[in-house]
């Protein structure tokens, strides 16, 4: 019989990915960005470890949606006190802090847990396309809004 076998924490190998925004789909976007924050891309996958890489996306204000989303989407936020709850739709925020949409869009597809609380580190997300990551040369990745990513 065959063990399974863990890989050790000195032995993941961390990337740094760039991803373009630019008319992309919010929700497709998310999708693949979280699996490869979750490193289900890798032979090493392991549920309860942090195997990924890292993930920076640019050009965030030009994320679009789809149908009426725009107009009816809403993004809610409460301070913790009474009557502090803040009520947004998505052309708004989108027009204040494009980054949140993306980074709330990922978030919401990782583990609610402490887990996902380190890979929701790991992501970086930026308005326009300059970055401060460039020294750690982020490759590349492009994604195909019908088949996923492509290297």
């Amino acid at each position: 019989m065959n063990k399974t076998s863990t890989p050790s924490i000195d032995s993941i190998e961390r990337q740094w990915y760039l991803v373009d925004a630019q008319d992309q789909t919010l929700g497709r976007l998310a999708t693949e960005v979280a699996s490869i924050l979750r490193g289900k891309n890798k032979p090493t996958f392991t549920p309860h470890l942090d195997t990924g890489d890292f993930v920076v996306v640019v050009n965030a204000e030009k994320i679009r949606v789809t149908g009426n989303k725009a107009e009816q989407k809403l993004y809610r936020r409460h301070s913790g006190r009474p009557g502090g709850m803040k009520v947004e739709t998505f052309n708004a925020l989108k027009n204040r802090l494009p980054e949140r949409i993306v980074e709330k869009a990922i978030k919401g597809m990782l583990p609610h847990n402490a887990l996902g609380r380190q890979l929701f580190r790991k992501l970086k997300v930026y308005r326009g396309s300059e970055h401060p990551h460039a020294a750690q040369k982020p490759q590349a990745l492009t994604i195909n809004s019908s088949s996923g990513l492509v290297k």
